[in-house]
């Protein structure tokens, strides 16, 4: 027997006052889905739900739920006016029997049903309308970042309730290990087409670079093509005139796909500088504590921070995590111990608030109006890392358009907010980057980056986040704050920290998450004497020690030319300081894989 579909879009198409959003789109889902919604930021996923939801109506087509199938959609910015109370809100609907699904859910996401909507915070609010939405259990669920202001330990809490759900699902995240374990489905939104493959989120980052690598050979293959049907028309269409205007529209329909082609867009040019060195040692803070009236966040506690060091804090929300990091850096005086900073140094400051960017300006003023980044007379100018820039120029490198230059910061999403903030903080050179729950919104491709940037970053970053795949990929210590004024430093990163640290009921709730979709880390991992951050960097050095041994190589095979200095004596300069620096880089890779090898078979 056919199973009724829980939703269909048929033919839908939608526009914003410019190129189409979307164009006779049609997708259907159905009972049991576990879709992941995943696409670039700005790309319309959100727009996408809202579609699903009813909540934005397409310009054509239809949006058709299945006979007597509920939708229920989790904004990320839930209205809440009308209702005295956070609890009042996720009840709306229910019946008095109901009532305890929002205690239970308002246990699992850790907010206070009683807390009066006028002082709640977003993500108070945020937690709110996803327990309304988990209390109502509708048919589909459309969940719109629901990770975002979550603790890792709410964050297994609500892994665990969807996994064992039998409702269908579509999720949009930045939380990778959220999606991997809970999607079968992905939906890909990409320049206005969506594409659905029968895979969960694990698979989705090999299916997007297989279709990219069609699409290149394809649009190499039309390229050709018309070069060789344009030289025909240049060499004899004056002889067959008649015969062949055919082929000359050919010709022109050939041009007309190539240029209708949307190309791809490109990753945001982030860089880092590091500018001067610091001191070798950054951070010395000894016995320090910190109590608000009869809540002690920190008891004694001491930490030496050594140029280079990446140091995560995790904990749940409200354990102090933003406090310790603000004491470490000056910012916040402890009430006892000291904290000593260390010469030189420069910070860069990355507040999960975004309180460095004005909503009420437009993007272009927040940056020539940031006294570190303006001009000395040239309006339209920002240094960028020590040199003059077009503020727009510098925006598109950073994926805004020229229309958005002037256009508030309230209207960007959550991820180009963030990506204007990492304008900011990468226009100057740091050595210290502290970075307050960076990876909130922002893209798969856009935290890749980001990622790239901080392992290859030769200053000090201090991080704090509840993505456990982001958490992996860039920590080497973590520094766990388990509430009563509690932090205990660990070698690695969060698996490493789950494994030493695993009868703790905090960690071990995300232990049997684990366990029960069959992801554990090995053990062999563990025992060899590797963090999870240095296992995976040794099998990365392979590869990078062969690439660096090819540049050598052809930068010998390049200065070898007698005549290089004598014809082109910039090129031979350029080529000498390349050959110094990959050698330099060869050496240095060389005795980290010879340590690191030691280690493991230690």
């Amino acid at each position: 027997m056919a199973r009724v579909p829980l939703l269909q879009l048929n033919e839908i198409s939608l526009t914003f006052g410019g190129d189409p959003v979307f164009e006779d789109l049609s997708l259907v889902v159905q009972p049991g889905d576990r879709v992941a919604l995943v696409g670039r930021n700005g790309s319309g996923k959100s727009t996408l739900m809202k579609v699903m939801a009813g909540l934005v109506e397409p310009d054509k087509g239809d949006v058709i739920a299945g006979p007597g199938i509920s939708v229920g959609y989790m904004e990320q910015d839930p209205d809440l006016s009308g209702f005295a109370t956070l609890g009042e809100f996720a009840a709306h609907g229910l019946e008095a029997s109901e009532m305890y699904l929002v205690e239970r859910a308002g246990e699992g996401l850790k907010f206070d049903p009683a807390r009066p909507v006028e002082t709640a915070s977003g993500g108070e609010r945020r937690r709110a309308a996803l327990a309304r939405l988990m209390a109502g259990s509708p048919d589909l669920m459309l969940l719109d970042e629901p990770t975002n202001h979550l603790d890792i330990e709410a964050i297994a809490w609500l892994e665990n309730e969807l996994r064992h759900s039998r409702k269908g699902y579509i999720l949009i995240s930045h939380d990778r290990a959220f999606l991997r374990a809970l999607t079968r489905a992905t939906l890909w939104v990409d320049r206005g087409a969506v594409r659905r493959q029968e895979k969960g989120f694990a698979d989705f980052e090999a299916w997007r670079d297989q279709v990219w690598e069609e699409e290149d050979t394809q649009r190499h293959k039309l390229n050709r093509k018309i070069k060789a049907e344009a030289r025909w028309a240049v060499e004899g269409i004056s002889a067959r005139r008649k015969r062949n205007q055919g082929r000359v529209r050919a010709l022109q329909d050939l041009r007309a796909e190539r240029a209708a082609q949307i190309r791809r867009q490109g990753t945001a040019a982030m860089a880092l500088d590091a500018g001067p060195k610091s001191g070798r040692k950054v951070i010395e803070a000894t016995a320090i504590t910190k109590a608000f009236a009869q809540n002690t966040i920190l008891k004694p506690f001491s930490l030496t921070v050594q140029r280079g060091d990446r140091i995560a804090l995790v904990g749940p929300n409200g354990v102090g995590k933003t406090t310790l990091l603000n004491m470490l850096i000056g910012r916040e005086t402890p009430d006892s111990g000291t904290v000593k900073l260390g010469t030189n140094l420069d910070i860069a400051l990355f507040d999960q608030a975004r309180a460095q960017i004005d909503p009420d300006m437009s993007l272009w003023d927040n940056l020539t109006g940031d006294p570190d980044m303006r001009v000395s007379g040239k309006a339209d100018q920002i240094m960028v890392r020590g040199a003059p820039k077009h503020v727009v120029g510098y925006l598109k490198e950073f994926l805004f358009d020229e229309a958005q230059a002037r256009a508030p910061v309230r209207a960007l999403s959550g991820g180009e907010k963030a990506r204007l903030l990492l304008a900011k903080i990468m226009a100057r050179p740091s050595n210290l980057l502290v970075l307050d729950e960076p990876t909130n919104d922002l893209d798969v491709e856009t935290l890749d980056l980001m990622q790239e940037l901080l392992g290859t970053y030769d200053g000090t970053v201090l991080l704090v986040s509840h993505d456990r795949d982001f958490l992996d990929r860039v920590a080497a210590t973590t520094i766990a704050m388990e509430g009563d004024g509690k932090a205990t430093v660990y070698a690695g990163g969060w698996s490493d920290y789950i494994d030493q640290r695993g009868q703790d009921d905090f960690a071990q709730s995300v232990v049997k998450s684990r366990q029960a979709q069959g992801q554990e880390k090995p053990k062999a991992a563990a025992k060899s004497g590797l963090s999870f951050t240095e296992k995976h960097r040794l099998e990365a050095l392979p590869a990078e020690l062969e690439r660096l041994e090819a540049e050598i190589a052809k930068l010998e095979v390049l200065l070898s030319d007698p005549n290089l200095f004598s014809e082109n004596p910039v090129k031979f300069q350029k080529a000498t300081d390349a050959l110094v620096e990959r050698q330099a880089k060869l050496s240095a890779a060389e005795e980290e894989w010879l340590l690191l090898e030691e280690k493991a078979s230690a």
